[in-house]
């Protein structure tokens, strides 16, 4: 299965903000498991790096990132992504117009958020990390 991690996922395992740590952290650790495959952007992956900035010092943001990075894979958020959210009257974020067509475009079957709600424009189920490790 291929999902979605969006920044919020990886800002709670790379700041360690619980509770939600404890739930972030399982669902990175399907990256170990063959039939899961763990996508994330670029620009959620900037976003991580802000945030882990601000709490640990650029160094070990930069080290975080890396460390993160090596268990994801990353999809690609071009023109065509920028294309795609722009022309959806439907979304009024353009950065989760982003996420959600860079999924598409990873063939993604399902996004991981705790904004669950700022996918409603989403034709892939959309779910918490409780509620996705629930339905494992």
């Amino acid at each position: 299965m291929k999902i979605f991690l969006d920044a919020n996922i990886l800002v709670a395992v790379l700041n360690r903000q619980y509770p939600l740590f404890t739930y972030a952290a399982k669902i990175l650790s399907l990256s170990e498991r063959k039939n899961f495959e763990l996508y994330t952007s670029p620009i959620c992956l900037a976003i991580a790096f802000y945030f882990a900035e601000k709490k640990s010092g650029t160094q070990k943001a930069k080290e975080k990132i890396r460390i993160l990075s090596e268990k994801l894979n990353i999809s690609s958020t071009d023109s065509e992504t920028v294309n795609l959210a722009v022309q959806n009257n439907k979304i009024n974020d353009f950065e989760d117009g982003l996420e959600y067509y860079s999924a598409i475009k990873s063939k993604c079957q399902l996004i991981i958020t705790e904004d669950v709600s700022d996918f409603y424009f989403a034709e892939i189920p959309v779910l918490n990390s409780i509620a996705f490790l629930e339905s494992l």
